[in-house]
């Protein structure tokens, strides 16, 4: 399986297609981890609020001593938790996350939140910076930042994440969100991209699904993917992960994909998961 993927705004490159592992634990990550090295995946996604990383590293590693991968075949990405903002609080933590996962260094890292009730993100992305100078961080970027964040992050220091991840998926696809990264070069990532579920029963999904002979979820990546977005979707076994990857192959028309952008405000859809201008909520 060959996984496409695109350049970031440091001129470093990303595959498209990732596994997420939010939700995971150990001894699923692992196994799941391993197989997806098997099947072609390279770029993994995890956080410290996922409490896997180590377990991750070791999948990795394991995969690397076994002769399945070479380290600068991967691309991992870890998050820094909103408890850890501030100069002195992001390098212990990125420290933390380098340290389990073991790897020697991280491909990207992210303010996993704003928090813009914390006052800190500006600061903390400063400190991101400086550990890119290093030789433990390839790229630095965001999550969940909305385009007034990103101009912050910019207008303090004239540089703009690589990656900003993001909910998006059908009933959701924010393009104000899209067009304010792609005015700054900062790349899409979607958390989530399948609504845990939530689309998979969409009617007109389902119609489009039958109709390129597909699965919905496959439709719904390809959807995504065609909007220059990566995608990290989780799996829990190797049919889904197949299935996934699988994505890549599949050819949406122009019809198709006015339809789906149609879902968004349609009942049932819309921004499922928490708001950047007050998630998380505490302290």
């Amino acid at each position: 399986m060959t996984i496409p993927t695109f350049t970031l705004n440091d001129s470093t490159t990303m595959p498209q297609l990732g596994l997420g592992t939010y939700k995971m634990d150990s001894e699923d990550v692992g196994r799941i981890v391993r197989t997806a090295v098997e099947l072609g995946y390279r770029h993994f996604d995890t956080a410290r609020l996922y409490n896997n990383e180590e377990a991750v590293g070791r999948a990795l590693n394991d995969a690397i001593k076994a002769g399945d991968v070479k380290r600068e075949e991967l691309y991992v990405v870890s998050k820094l938790w909103h408890d850890q903002h501030g100069k002195k609080e992001a390098k212990q933590g990125f420290a933390e996350s380098l340290r389990k996962l073991d790897l020697g260094y991280l491909d990207n890292f992210l303010i996993h939140w704003p928090y813009p009730q914390g006052g800190k993100y500006v600061e903390t992305w400063e400190s991101l910076l400086e550990i890119r100078e290093t030789d433990e961080l390839v790229s630095a970027g965001v999550a969940n930042f909305n385009a007034e964040h990103l101009q912050a992050l910019v207008d303090a220091t004239n540089t703009a994440p690589s990656l900003n991840q993001i909910e998006l998926h059908p009933g959701f696809h924010q393009p104000e969100q899209l067009a304010a990264n792609e005015q700054l070069g900062t790349r899409v990532e979607a958390w989530s991209p399948l609504a845990r579920g939530i689309v998979l029963n969409n009617p007109q999904l389902e119609a489009i699904a039958e109709n390129v002979g597909a699965s919905v979820a496959q439709v719904v990546l390809r959807y995504l993917l065609d909007k220059g977005v990566s995608v990290v979707p989780k799996a829990s076994s190797r049919e889904r992960l197949e299935q996934n990857a699988g994505a890549l192959a599949v050819q949406l028309s122009a019809q198709d994909t006015e339809t789906i952008d149609s879902l968004a405000g349609m009942p049932g859809f819309g921004r499922i998961f928490g708001d950047p201008e007050v998630f998380p909520h505490e302290s």
